[in-house]
């Protein structure tokens, strides 16, 4: 039994208001069709269908102040209530006390320590471990989790031999952002298919999208649909590629944010909790998932780690 771990930075389940959620504006025909002809709004979840479960997941896990970045993440790469822990919720990228919870506790370490494979599909360009290597760039709760489980983050070199995906999950931001004009470019549809095919070369894989949290920052609501369309893409070819018996594939957040452009800052809305897979397999899988400290648990029990 594989899962493919699919985070989107920065989404919550918001509402209903054209004006400010692009979720309430995007053209989603995809993951629409799957949750019965709604949107991916507040008022959809709970939705139990024949391909798709969505629940509405609380992340602010009892603890004053906004979630963030670093605790988010940790939260969900360890099941642990960190920000209840530590009394505050941090970011955006861990600080000291956070990362100490990034070792032998996460879902990758403890995946390698039952001898499964894991990944992060993730492609880095060379400018990210240049400022890694120098002391500009600090890792996120992700990347660090990652590496201190032992596997290493993909480079230009793997995402240019197929090993990896970029983090627009097409290629397009090596062309026009990072100056790699030979670098892979996929259609969206295409991607989600090769998403597909990484994947199943792992019992534990794992996808960070981080420019769903921009937009937001940056109340960018023509840069938030685009988003959305494209991921509506790389969903159906993913979907279409993945098979049920092969395992589940879990997308979810850290904290609201894109969904209420009406604010810079992150929000408290519940994010969501979208699994897809065998119907019965899910059931099981979702039944202690209220909060961010329900995913890791679920997780490790399926994987049997």
């Amino acid at each position: 039994m594989k899962i493919l771990f699919l985070f989107l930075d920065g989404i919550g389940l918001g509402e209903n208001d054209p004006e400010k959620n692009p979720f309430a504006r995007a053209k989603m025909p995809y993951l629409e069709s799957l949750l019965g002809g709604q949107t991916l709004i507040y008022n959809t979840a709970p939705f139990e269908g024949e391909l798709v479960s969505l629940l509405a997941v609380d992340a602010n896990l009892g603890v004053k102040g906004l979630p963030q970045s670093a605790t988010g993440q940790s939260v969900l790469l360890t099941g642990i209530n960190i920000p209840a822990e530590l009394g505050y919720h941090y970011g955006p990228k861990p600080n000291p006390e956070v990362a100490h919870y990034l070792d032998e506790r996460t879902i990758f370490s403890k995946t390698i320590k039952a001898n499964k494979k894991t990944a992060l599909l993730n492609a880095y360009p060379p400018r990210y471990f240049d400022g890694i290597d120098s002391g500009k760039r600090l890792y996120s709760a992700i990347p660090l989790a990652l590496t201190n489980a032992g596997p290493p983050l993909f480079t230009d070199k793997d995402y240019y031999e197929g090993h990896a995906l970029s983090a627009d999950f097409t290629g397009e931001g090596w062309h026009s952002f990072l100056g790699f004009p030979n670098a892979p470019l996929f259609d969206a549809h295409t991607a989600g298919i090769k998403l597909a095919e990484l994947a199943k070369q792992y019992d534990f894989s794992f996808f960070e999208y981080w420019a769903s949290d921009y937009a937001g920052h940056k109340q960018d609501m023509e840069s938030a649909i685009s988003q959305l369309e494209v991921f509506d893409s790389v969903l159906k070819g993913l979907l279409e590629t993945w098979q049920n018996e092969e395992g589940l594939i879990l997308l979810t957040s850290d904290h609201g944010n894109m969904e209420d452009l009406s604010t810079r800052k992150h929000t408290a809305a519940p994010v969501p909790f979208l699994l897809f897979g065998d119907k019965n397999i899910r059931s099981e899988f979702k039944k202690d998932i209220h909060d961010l400290t329900g995913i890791a648990p679920a997780i490790s029990k399926l994987l049997g780690i």
